[in-house]
Order: structure tokens, then C-alpha cells, then sequence
């Protein structure tokens, strides 16, 4: 190779890098400083929710929160509620069916600015393999490595199949979807 077209190709290298978008950070969720939860209305009182096994990746970048994702994926068996009546009867058919729909995913494709700190997480969530597009009200703070996002996403439950059977009368059909997010930058 001549030096001509050394240049020439180390030239043409870094015009595709420059066009690229660049990368977005990444960041690793801290599973002890993070929960991800829900709230409903059973016989007029209210009662909360955790799952205690998921996992999630998370790239953004506050300059650049179009560019951002991040992939959220609930062992659906994991719900709990502290009633074991209810932790009982999560997993079930008629609910969550666990069994034949281990997990739900919540995929967001962009985070758009509402200003400040303030975003939606633009995506898709699938329970019982029902695909939504929601876009989810976020609070996302970034200090130096750390990385802190806050968020709920109304929903109604029997809109993904939940809680078949059971109509509005004895369990509301509004839940709020709930997280608290811990994560180190990465890159």
C-alpha cells in the first residue's frame, strides 16, 4: 500500500467516525440500590408490590437522550407483595401466568427531554406477551459516575390481560408501575 492511499484510507476512516453518532454512556445498575415495583387497589385499600429478580442495561447520555436505551426484563414469578395471599395468587393464570409468561420486558428506544431532568422513556412494554407503546415519565439525574432515574407509568392491568376474571369490583384495573434506579457509569 502506498502512502497515498494510506492516507487517503486513514482519511475516509475518520469521516465515518465523525458522521457515526457517538456512542451514548453505559451504565451498570447497582441490583442493591435499585427496585422496580407497582401499587394497586384491592377491596378499596392500597397495596405495593416488588419484583425481587430482574435485570436491566441502561446507555445514555443527558446531552444526547434521543440517542439513549435501555432494556428492562421481570422474572413475572418474582412479584411480592409481603400478603401471602396475594404473592400466592400472582403467579397464577389468571394474573401474571408466570409459567407461561416468565418475563415482561419493558424496551425503551429513546428518552425524550421535557427539560431539566425530567424525560420520557419511549418504548415498548410486553406482559403476557402483549406489546404496548408507552412512554414512561422519568427523572434522570447523572453526577459524575453515578447514574439515579426515578419513574412510574400508569397503566391499566386487563389492557395486557391481568387479573382475568376478576373485573373492577374487587381489584381496581388502574396499577402504577414503579422504579428506583441505582447504576455506575461504565465507559
Amino acid at each position: 500500500m502506498s502512502a497515498t492511499s494510506g492516507c487517503i484510507g486513514l482519511g475516509l476512516a475518520a469521516a465515518l467516525l465523525a458522521a457515526s453518532p457517538a456512542a451514548a454512556t453505559e451504565w451498570k445498575i447497582d441490583a442493591a440500590k435499585s427496585w422496580l415495583g407497582f401499587k394497586g387497589t384491592m377491596a378499596g385499600g392500597e397495596f405495593e408490590g416488588r419484583f425481587l429478580r430482574w435485570e436491566g442495561r441502561i446507555s445514555f447520555d443527558p446531552a444526547r437522550p434521543e440517542q439513549g436505551r435501555a432494556m428492562v426484563t421481570i422474572d413475572m414469578a418474582s412479584a411480592k407483595t409481603g400478603d401471602p395471599q396475594k404473592d400466592d395468587a400472582l403467579p397464577r393464570s389468571e394474573w401474571f401466568d408466570a409459567k407461561a409468561f416468565p418475563a415482561a420486558t419493558f424496551e425503551v428506544k429513546s428518552f425524550r427531554s421535557q427539560g431539566g431532568t425530567s424525560y420520557e422513556a419511549v418504548g415498548t412494554l410486553t406482559i403476557r406477551d402483549v406489546n404496548k407503546a408507552v412512554a414512561m415519565p422519568t427523572m434522570i439525574e447523572v453526577n459524575g459516575t453515578t447514574l439515579h432515574a426515578t419513574g412510574h407509568l400508569d397503566l391499566v392491568r386487563t389492557d395486557y390481560g391481568v387479573g382475568q376474571g376478576t373485573g373492577g369490583q374487587w381489584v381496581a384495573p388502574e396499577v402504577v408501575a414503579m422504579f428506583d434506579v441505582t447504576a455506575r457509569r461504565q465507559n
